[in-house]
């Protein structure tokens, strides 16, 4: 049936799947939202009425809505803002800017190189036990990056006025990665506004890039073998796993807090814990403007989900690790307007604070 349909969909018409992210992982009962070339729009549109399967056009010109996700206009100008998208050379200036202004709380650390050579920058915020955060790592999910600019943000502006950010500050290190893979970042903001992956050229084809989530995987096989963006991030992982209570890499679209396991059905050790403050957190970023959210383990969420960053970093041993798939449901998907960028990171913070609160109250030192 329906399953059927849109694999060899896939097979037979180059299909950009949005979500679920690949045909592989589409099922039954799920909405699937998917791009097609515009010369076989008329195409596909036939064989889905042919085959009787209802189907909404979300976008009749991709290109409008690329431009209509700046609000009208793209801003050139070289100022970087927390309310739009910004652009890696505004991100970057904006990391050593932050260091510089805040020396006490926020360092900057070189962790590694990208394959096309860019310098892969954290920001360590706050003190002693660590919880990691990276942005980023699907290059057209721009919404993640903006967030983690948010919070570092956030958190040098209330350090000292908001009690619970001081509080977490004083007993926390976060260790964020603004923009996890910059190569495709950057790729995104030049070339091609869809694009996922790295931009690593594969050497067994001529393909370029590799889904940086998905490498986990290989990292945890032969290490080796790895794309560098992975192996530089897995590597300062372990080396400060003792450390590392919270792992959350932060997504988008689909409104979901998402916890282990995503590669198999059994229910990680920690499985109450998880979803007890997955729910806290859920129901805290509900809170602010009623977005609604839900939670759960990865696999019986959505279905068998690849996200192997929070499956790795689990199964390395830290304890509460998580995905956020931030807004919308689909009504933009990855072009989520500048205009949401504000309630977006808002509600966002409301539940990152929550779990790092949770993190921080059982380990007090």
């Amino acid at each position: 049936g329906f399953l059927n349909f849109i694999k060899s969909l896939a097979h037979s018409m180059q299909l950009d799947f949005w979500h679920p992210d690949s045909a592989h992982h589409v099922v039954a009962e799920v909405d699937v939202d998917f791009q097609v070339k515009a010369d076989q729009s008329r195409n596909v549109q036939s064989l889905l009425e042919q085959n009787q399967i209802h189907y909404e056009i979300l976008f009749h010109n991709l290109q409008e809505e690329i431009e209509k996700q700046f609000d009208g206009a793209r801003h050139f100008s070289s100022k970087h803002s927390y309310k739009k998208y910004n652009d890696w050379d505004k991100i970057n200036a904006w990391t050593a800017r932050m260091a510089k202004n805040h020396p006490k709380l926020v360092s900057r650390i070189q962790i590694g190189r990208t394959f096309e050579q860019r310098p892969m920058l954290l920001l360590k915020s706050g003190k002693k036990k660590i919880i990691f955060m990276d942005c980023g790592i699907h290059a057209r999910e721009w919404i993640s990056p903006a967030f983690c600019q948010w919070f570092v943000k956030q958190a040098t502006k209330t350090y000292g006025k908001d009690e619970v950010m001081t509080k977490l500050l004083d007993n926390l290190n976060f260790y964020i990665l603004p923009v996890y893979n910059i190569d495709g970042y950057v790729w995104a903001w030049t070339e091609n506004r869809l694009w996922r992956k790295n931009r690593s050229n594969n050497s067994n084809t001529d393909c370029i890039g590799t889904d940086l989530n998905r490498n986990f995987k290989s990292f945890k096989t032969s290490p080796h073998s790895s794309e560098e963006e992975t192996k530089v991030v897995a590597t300062f992982i372990r080396e400060h796993l003792s450390s590392i209570k919270a792992y959350l890499t932060i997504h988008a679209y689909s409104q979901m807090i998402l916890f282990p396991y995503g590669y198999t059905f059994k229910q990680a050790s920690s499985h109450d814990k998880l979803n007890k403050v997955a729910k806290g957190a859920v129901d805290s970023l509900t809170s602010l403007y009623g977005t609604k959210y839900t939670y759960g383990p990865a696999a019986t969420t959505i279905l068998e989900d690849w996200a192997f960053s929070r499956d790795w970093a689990y199964d390395e041993g830290i304890k509460y690790t998580y995905t956020f798939e931030l807004r919308d449901k689909g009504k933009h998907g990855f072009l989520l307007p500048e205009s949401l960028i504000k309630p977006t990171c808002k509600e966002t913070m409301v539940a990152v604070k929550y779990i790092a609160n949770h993190v921080c109250l059982k380990h007090t030192f």
